[in-house]
């Protein structure tokens, strides 16, 4: 059964959304609630979550366009339906290589405002122009200037790849947003999104400073589907995937929470289903990776390799105070905040005693996107196109330890290594990246009463266990020992399954597997 209602899959204009009958999860009482309890706000959300859409409904509110919300929440909250001046600002419309090109986006932001209210030829900065207009706009109409700006920082996460420019636009981008301290007086209401914070950027220095509601459990649910949103809203569409899939409801709704749920905001908060994919999936009837489809930053990548990062911790083994995730600080080898903001990471767990927060992936489509980015880099020289993580799975579906161990052993000791000397991080992550990607029950690092197995695969009713160590630390026969001392197999001992150990030591000077030993 096709589902035949329209989606707003792209379509930011709230206006458009309601004018034309689209889907739309009401986010309205949160809006209600920031309008009379502030001023100036930030939120930072991962992209793809509805942001725009949310600074688009806000514009229509504060323009008084009561018309639009009928049968919403605010329409019984709200009794005055006052109309403001609005100005929105885009930062996301511009594509930022160079100086010319931020400036030129800042000038389009300017010039559409110009031409509303007007142009003193004396303000010779974008910063005095704009101050300009609000205190022309205020005049005018005797009324608090309402100001959104949307995606504040793209300007500075289009250029962390390119740093010399990256430091060319901060300040100016600082200069922009500081003259909005003066024009407090003239603001009724100001709101800035954003994917990250950036501590100790200078970006909101010389500016009151916004209260971020990013991880605020009252504001958690502002963007995004939580998964009462998502049962309360789209039934038909989840009763049209389930028939689809020839699965049952229930099923369905677990299968959505595995692919798309999972993002945490807050340590006490519903978890948030990412609208882009969420809308997707129902469109095409197919689960897919859709928010990865817009890419992982580049610069995100190269950090993470070439500051040896033991990634299978990613899974949930990441444990950090609220200080450690939440400033990102540009130039920092810490990849924690910005994973974080940026929708890779979420949290997990909370320690309320030791105040400490788990982080790891919010959920599968997040988890495989992110890998397949890291895939290049790990990849023997050349084989991109080529490389097939199947042919590993083959071997292990028939039971041939050896033919797959030799076969890895290959993988390894093709992979372009430079001159520098890997470190045990670097050979556990290429192996993290190849098991994942195979689609089985793989896992690294899985946790025992005694420690941690470096491999656990489950397949064809049979369960490998792997351990592997540095010659020169260790040996295969150290590693089987160490499989049977921690009791890595115990918690599969009553699964009736084949269980086989594999121990294996890397060798320095091969840059490869050295020697394995099976039990």
């Amino acid at each position: 059964m096709m589902n035949s209602r329209p989606l707003p899959i792209g379509i930011q204009d709230f206006e458009y959304i309601r004018k034309n009958d689209f889907v739309y999860v009401d986010k309205t009482e949160y809006i209600y609630r920031l309008a009379y309890q502030g001023k100036p706000y930030f939120l930072g959300r991962p992209r793809r979550f509805g942001k725009s859409l949310l600074l688009s409904t806000m514009k229509a509110y504060f323009l008084g366009k009561r018309e639009l919300f009928g049968g919403l929440a605010i329409e019984r909250l709200e009794t005055e339906w006052k109309e403001y001046p609005v100005f929105h600002l885009d930062m996301n419309r511009g594509i930022y290589t160079s100086l010319d090109t931020f400036v030129s986006a800042l000038n389009a932001n300017l010039k559409a405002l110009e031409e509303q209210w007007g142009k003193d030829e004396s303000e010779d900065t974008s910063a005095n122009r704009l101050l300009g207009l609000i205190k022309r706009a205020n005049e005018q109409t005797g009324k608090g200037v309402v100001v959104l700006i949307d995606e504040y920082d793209k300007p500075l996460l289009d250029t962390m790849d390119n740093p010399e420019l990256h430091a060319l636009i901060r300040p100016q981008l600082q200069a922009f947003y500081s003259v909005l301290k003066s024009a407090d007086p003239y603001l009724r209401f100001l709101f800035f999104t954003g994917v990250t914070k950036f501590g100790q950027a200078g970006v909101f220095s010389g500016m009151n400073q916004p209260k971020d509601i990013s991880m605020s459990e009252r504001y958690a649910g502002i963007c995004g589907i939580t998964e009462t949103e998502l049962v309360a809203n789209f039934q038909p569409e989840l009763h049209a995937l389930a028939d689809a899939d020839e699965i049952t409801y229930e099923e369905t709704l677990e299968k959505m929470r595995r692919m798309y749920d999972g993002y945490h905001f807050n340590r006490k908060s519903e978890g948030v289903y990412n609208p882009f994919s969420v809308l997707n999936t129902f469109a095409d009837q197919e689960y897919a990776y859709y928010w990865s489809h817009t890419g992982t930053p580049t610069f995100l990548v190269k950090l993470i390799k070439a500051g040896d990062i033991n990634v299978p911790n990613l899974e949930g083994n990441i444990l950090v105070s609220r200080s450690k995730f939440t400033d990102y600080r540009t130039g920092s080898d810490n990849f924690i905040p910005f994973m974080f903001q940026s929708g890779y990471l979420t949290i997990l767990d909370y320690d309320p005693v030791l105040e400490l927060y788990t982080l790891g992936f919010p959920n599968e489509e997040v988890r495989i996107a992110f890998l397949q980015n890291l895939l290049p880099f790990y990849l023997p020289k050349g084989d991109d196109d080529q490389f097939d993580s199947k042919i590993f799975l083959r071997d292990l579906y028939r039971g041939d330890v050896e033919t797959f161990m030799t076969r890895l052993q290959a993988f390894l000791a093709d992979i372009p290594y430079g001159t520098e000397e890997k470190s045990e991080n670097y050979y556990q992550t290429a192996l993290y990246i190849l098991f994942t990607l195979i689609g089985e029950r793989s896992r690294m690092e899985r946790q025992t009463a005694k420690g941690r197995a470096d491999l656990v695969v489950e397949i064809a009713g049979t369960v490998y266990v792997f351990e592997f160590k540095m010659i020169g630390y260790g040996t295969a026969a150290d590693a089987l020992r160490q499989i049977d001392e921690k009791g890595y197999l115990i918690p599969y001992n009553a699964s009736g399954k084949r269980l086989v150990k594999i121990g294996a030591a890397f060798s320095k000077e091969t840059r490869t597997l050295g020697e394995w030993l099976v039990g």
